[in-house]
């Protein structure tokens, strides 16, 4: 079998390189990192450029396999739980599978308000911000409702300590949204503030964000809330 190649971008600011590469990470994948890093997405930057050679969408994640491209952080998933059956991915049960799906495919499209008013920025720290955010905008509180009823729910069907009982796609689906709600303070219940601790251990989660930490980069069209680091 082939060895994979993840393209992503920085890892501070990359929710969508996230995911996939958590994943991998996790269950002991192997696979090759490719780094195109940010610098601006107008056509004519250099990110631009590169992505444009590698994916038709030309945004990162994008996952070859041996030649071939696969775009899109859920077709990624669906790419890689179809080629390691051996490894829990998706939950076993049917029906918890499907659940799983919906809660993937409902982060994937939604949550729209909460993604944009909180972007990903693994080394901030910005309570104030969020504080703001929250008072200010009703479509956040909305969001934030919505999804810690959505974890509450899978959590008491499962018993945890993840989403669906062990960590997979789901979790790793979440992991961003679980940095964001640290980054900007947003309050959230005991139970999701527990889940939240243990994605943020969990191994494929911790590697990412000490490689985050590490990168000490400063990039101002990804910061609509600060100056500098």
């Amino acid at each position: 079998m082939s060895t994979l190649k993840l393209v992503i971008g920085n890892k501070n600011y990359s929710s969508w390189s996230m995911r996939p590469w958590v994943l991998l990470q996790h269950f002991g994948i192997p696979f090759e990192e490719h780094m195109v890093r940010f610098d601006g997405f107008t056509p004519d930057s250099a990110f631009k450029q590169r992505m444009a050679e590698i994916s038709p969408t030309g945004k990162v994640p994008a996952l070859i396999d041996d030649g071939f491209t696969v775009w899109d952080t859920l077709a990624i998933a669906e790419y890689l739980a179809e080629r390691h059956p051996e490894h829990p991915l998706w939950p076993r049960d049917r029906l918890q599978r499907a659940r799983a799906r919906s809660l993937c495919a409902e982060m994937h499209s939604g949550f729209g308000a909460l993604r944009s008013h909180c972007p990903q920025n693994i080394e901030a720290s910005l309570p104030e911000v969020g504080q703001r955010v929250l008072q200010e905008q009703a479509s956040v509180r909305a969001d934030l409702d919505r999804l810690q009823a959505l974890w509450c729910e899978a959590l008491a069907s499962s018993g945890g300590p993840f989403l669906f009982g062990a960590f997979g796609i789901v979790d790793a689906y979440f992991a961003p949204v679980v940095g964001r709600l640290r980054t900007y303070a947003l309050p959230v219940n005991t139970t999701v503030a527990a889940y939240m601790d243990r994605v943020w251990a969990s191994p494929g989660v911790a590697a990412w964000v000490s490689e985050a930490l590490a990168e000490q980069e400063y990039l101002d069209f990804e910061e609509p809330y600060r100056k500098h680091r």
